[in-house]
């Protein structure tokens, strides 16, 4: 009983946690705990992105659609501001303007719908635009639904969001103890695609790092279906971590 009690960790002995619940059929997933900013430096380049709701003042003016928008070459600017303002976010992405002025009256209506209700009103895929990503999120960043193109670009954001983690942690690590590395532990895409008919339920990923007798990083899953609105996990997150972790994954 003792060795028990020394192995269960609280919330808090954990690096990160993350809700994730894919819908596949609509391609879309829905997250809690990956801010805009994570989204942004785990996904890769953004290309252009229309803002459906959200106040920026120093976007730029498409009259055709009578949106603002955000240029490729500012999406960092914007990422900051979007960060500290706190407020609603609701965007498209797309190739560039002269495209976007080929949207249709019909089009236009549909972005304004899927700005309005958080939900399109068939594929928010078009050809128009070239768009990868529609990121739908609420004011404090609890809760995000991202629409995805290819559903392969979640298992790519995964990754590059747990190795960023990692990586931070051995940058602290190796500032205080001045010792650098031969190579930091990574999580793969293909270890994460190994998830995806778990995600499909919706679980919770909680990473925490293992300093001896080998440094290593280790990924658990929790299937946690049973709870319908992922804002009320992060409640009951030491209760949801008590239940043995389904499946693990360890990096050395």
């Amino acid at each position: 009983m003792i060795d028990l009690a020394k192995k269960m960790r609280a919330a808090d002995d954990f690096l990160h946690h993350l809700y994730v619940h894919m819908n596949e059929i609509n391609q879309f997933v829905i997250f809690s705990g990956l801010t805009f900013h994570e989204f942004v430096s785990s996904i890769g380049p953004l290309q252009n992105i229309l803002l459906l709701k959200n106040e920026y003042e120093d976007g730029s003016f498409n009259m055709h659609t009578q949106l603002e928008f955000v240029e490729e070459r500012s999406i960092r600017k914007f990422t900051k501001k979007a960060t500290d303002s706190k407020a609603e976010l609701c965007w498209i992405d797309f190739s560039d303007e002269k495209r976007l002025n080929l949207l249709t009256p019909q089009e236009q209506a549909e972005l304004l719908y899927i700005g309005h209700k958080k939900e399109p009103i068939r594929s928010p895929f078009y050809h128009q635009l070239q768009n990868k990503f529609v990121y739908l999120a609420n004011e404090d960043e609890k809760m995000s639904k991202i629409y995805f193109r290819d559903l392969q670009d979640v298992e790519q954001l995964l990754a590059n969001l747990f190795n960023a983690i990692i990586q931070d942690k051995e940058r602290s690590t190796t500032f205080w103890r001045r010792k650098v590395k031969e190579s930091i532990p990574s999580f793969t895409p293909d270890m994460l695609s190994n998830f995806r008919e778990d995600i499909k339920d919706g679980i919770i990923f909680s990473m925490y790092k293992i300093e001896k007798p080998n440094l290593a990083y280790v990924l658990e899953l929790r299937n946690i279906s049973d709870f319908p609105f992922p804002d009320e996990i992060w409640g009951e997150l030491n209760t949801i971590l008590k239940k043995k972790a389904e499946k693990i994954i360890e990096v050395h």
